[in-house]
């Protein structure tokens, strides 16, 4: 039998956003109903988390990279330090973006990833620990670009973009053995309605870096997209005449919108009113981080454009905001902290609502019998006590306990 875990006195987060004081049980590195853990004669495991919360492993579903690596840079090196980055910051599973690039170079981004999750799947059916990949687990690519508005480019390179191709994006998910689980596109373009049309039921649709007006992003929801990147940047702003992509978005109730909370892509208050616009069940917290994430001030690529960091800031030399250097743990506290937002209603955009909006609600994203037991015990502060992992203590603070 598999290693079994009980935690106990910890007030567990549900995934309406509400706290529950329960045990938490594990084996075999899957959440079990507590009846069925009881059932058994081996002894498990106890971990005292008197005064902590329990939630969920936070779920990521757009970002670039971090601790000097980008995912773009296509090496399995580059993926396995990006994910144990991840991980030691209690990001358990991540979909890592892609950049506005030639279809060469995003191909052979996609067969790399495809091989890191061969390998990631083969290590964890090993027996022994110590051959398992020690990051988070990678589960899907979000492609953002090349199919964008050169006029809401943000720190895409324009030298790359290309109107909406179905065969391409066809060819990049066969090379990516269909790990690619968003494909953003600027529903402006010729042909865009087509693609949206044609590719609907084989991946999640968002709409990004666009100048579309209402009208237009109304009828990309309705053809079929399901969601909108980093709500607010790389688009025109909602106002009372005209709303805009994101006032077509709001009215969509099958539609989920990312936010980059890190303080500086969006000020607080309009962050508090897309809570309110969107409701805490369809807005999914994202870091959108480069490579300078958990790095010092200096000059780094994203996308091969030169950045340069100063502080919380990365911006191309034209000034342009250039992804963000915030985790997504540190991306909730600021929106709890800092913004207002509820404890319950942000922990939930960064693990219940991802999980669905990407698809993967079955195996991640709740503490939920049958899915992979990723979970930390925090503090109110959101400070990490530890982090179990699959099942496994990965970080434990054990003056706490």
């Amino acid at each position: 039998m598999g290693k079994a875990l009980v935690i106990r006195n910890a007030s567990v987060f549900q995934e309406d956003g509400s706290f529950e004081d329960k045990e938490i049980h594990i084996r075999d590195g899957i959440f079990v109903p507590a009846d069925e853990e009881n059932s058994r004669e081996e002894p498990a495991e106890i971990i005292d988390a008197g005064g902590l919360l329990a939630i969920p492993g936070l779920v990521d579903i757009h970002f670039h990279g971090c601790a000097g690596y980008d995912f773009c840079d296509g090496t399995e090196e580059a993926v396995r330090h990006i994910a144990e980055y991840e991980l030691n910051c209690g990001i358990t599973s991540i979909v890592p973006a892609t950049m506005t690039l030639p279809e060469e170079t995003l191909g052979k981004i996609m067969e790399n990833a495809a091989r890191y999750v061969w390998k990631q799947e083969e290590c964890g059916r090993a027996f022994s620990s110590e051959k398992r990949f020690s990051g988070a687990c990678l589960r899907g690519i979000n492609m953002e670009g090349p199919f964008i508005s050169p006029e809401k480019k943000g720190a895409q390179n324009p030298s790359y973009i290309i109107p909406p191709d179905v065969r391409m994006f066809r060819r990049l998910q066969e090379k990516a053995d269909g790990l690619i689980r968003f494909c953003d596109i600027a529903p402006e373009l010729d042909g865009a309605m087509d693609f949206i049309r044609q590719l609907k039921d084989e991946v999640h649709i968002s709409l990004a870096h666009t100048n579309a007006d209402y009208e237009t992003a109304i009828q990309a929801y309705h053809n079929g997209a399901v969601h909108l990147t980093h709500l607010f940047n790389a688009m025109p702003p909602f106002t009372h005449r005209a709303p805009g992509v994101i006032g077509a978005a709001s009215e969509n109730a099958g539609v989920f919108a990312e936010m980059i909370c890190d303080g500086v892509h969006i000020h607080p208050s309009a962050v508090r009113a897309a809570f309110r616009l969107f409701g805490c069940d369809r807005i999914c917290l994202i870091s959108d981080s480069m490579m300078a994430a958990g790095l010092a001030d200096g000059e780094y690529t994203l996308g091969g454009q030169a950045v340069t960091v100063r502080g919380n800031r990365a911006t191309l030399s034209d000034g342009t905001i250039a992804g963000s250097v915030t985790n997504l743990m540190d991306c909730l506290r600021t929106a709890v902290l800092k913004m207002e937002i509820p404890l319950g209603d942000a922990i939930r955009c960064a693990t219940v609502n991802p999980a669905r909006a990407s698809g993967l609600d079955s195996v991640c994203g709740s503490i939920a019998p049958g899915k992979c037991a990723d979970l930390l015990l925090v503090d109110s502060s959101l400070n990490i006590h530890t982090i179990i992992f699959h099942g496994e203590v990965r970080h434990n603070e054990k003056k706490h306990f």
